[in-house]
Order: structure tokens, then sequence, then C-alpha cells
């Protein structure tokens, strides 16, 4: 999975010049947590949530309501946006850009191309995302744990010609070490009972099993 098949395209952005006051009411329209900054179409910073509250007059500031408007109206983007901005290509793969946000402790990276110019954004909301479809959260039938004792190869091959054999199609898997060896499977068998029955018989071991309730609610 590549950066660009999950990225957001039609990315709203600002110019240096623009006033905080346009970066507020841009950011409060969109439901924004974040907006970069462009200039020409390159990226040249961004500007946060967390940056427009540093900025902003406390409750207890003295200034009235006036001079709080004059003031924000005066201030750019240029003034306050962060400038040493981590940023991905959008041919770089997904994890990637998860490993760059653990990394960096950060929830989105712009998406440049080489020459700077921004195509994207790609958020932490977005990798969730990625992770649900990974894992198959929505799809219908069956959740399967094999627990693996001994890494060999032609496990993947022995599970796929057993469900195959019993007309059990393997929709989506992922192979962890978290906890020991693992391969975690979904199916399109909605008996989850059925598909651990056969597992077992034909030598694998099931930890856990059940059958995916969470399908009917991406169709409503």
């Amino acid at each position: 999975m590549y950066v660009k098949d999950w990225m957001t395209k039609n990315v709203v952005t600002l110019n240096p010049f623009d006033s905080i006051t346009d970066a507020f009411d841009v950011m409060k329209k969109g439901n924004f947590h974040r907006v970069p900054i462009c200039s020409n179409g390159k990226l040249v910073g961004l500007i946060t949530g967390s940056t427009l509250a540093d900025f902003a007059p406390s409750k207890a500031t003295t200034l009235s309501v006036y001079e709080i408007n004059s003031l924000l109206n005066k201030t750019s983007c240029k003034d306050i946006m962060i400038t040493n901005v981590h940023t991905i290509g959008p041919n770089a793969l997904l994890e990637e850009a998860a490993e760059k946000m653990n990394e960096h402790n950060i929830t989105c990276l712009p998406v440049v191309e080489d020459n700077g110019q921004i195509v994207g954004i790609i958020t932490q909301k977005v990798i969730f995302g990625a992770f649900i479809d990974l894992m198959g959260y929505y799809a219908k039938g069956s959740r399967v744990v094999i627990d693996i004792d001994k890494d060999e190869p032609g496990i993947l091959q022995k599970l796929g010609t057993v469900t195959a054999q019993h007309n059990i199609n393997i929709t989506h898997f992922i192979v962890t070490r978290y906890s020991g060896l693992q391969i975690v499977i979904r199916t399109d068998e909605t008996d989850d009972m059925k598909v651990t029955n056969i597992l077992t018989s034909n030598g694998f071991i099931v930890s856990d099993h059940r059958t995916n309730k969470n399908w009917f609610l991406q169709a409503l």
C-alpha cells in the first residue's frame, strides 16, 4: 500500500501572507486540525490547532475584542507557522508514513514531490483506516487466530490448501509475532466453528475464533 493511494488529495492550503484570522476560519469551516502553508504550490510551513491555541490571547487578557481582532488580522501565517515540517513522498509505503509519525510523535505528514510541490496529506486517522481495512474488520465471515509453534516454509501454502479444499476463501490475513508467532485470518465462511474444526482436524492450533458481526455496519 502506497501513500498516494490513501492520502487526501484535494488539500486546502493557505499562503504565508494570509492572516491568522483566515487560518482560524479555514480550520473551523473544514473541521481541520492543521493547514499546510504553501507558496507557489510548494510547502513552506504548517499551522496546527496547537499553533493557533498557543498564539491566541488567553481569557485573562486585558485586550479588548477590537484589539484582539486587530492583532489576529495583522499577524500572518508566516509569523507563527511551523517551518521544520516532516513530509513524505507519494510513492512511499504506508507503513513508512506510520513509522515516521510514530518516530516524531506527530499526527500528519504533508505529501510532497521531490520538487517540494504538495500533492496531498496523510493523517493518523487515515493510517487507522488502512489498518482496519487490512484486518478486514468490516468483511463478512469469520476471524480465526492460529498459533504456530514452529516457523518453517510451507505453512501458508498448507493453510491455503486446506481452506480451498473445503471451498473456504481467505479474504484477509496477517502474520504477527507480538505474543508468539500467530496467523490471523478472515474467511468468507460465517460459521467460525466450522472453520475451526476443519483447521484443527488438519493439525492447526486455533487459539481464538469468532464470527465477524461488524460487516453489517459497513452496509448501513
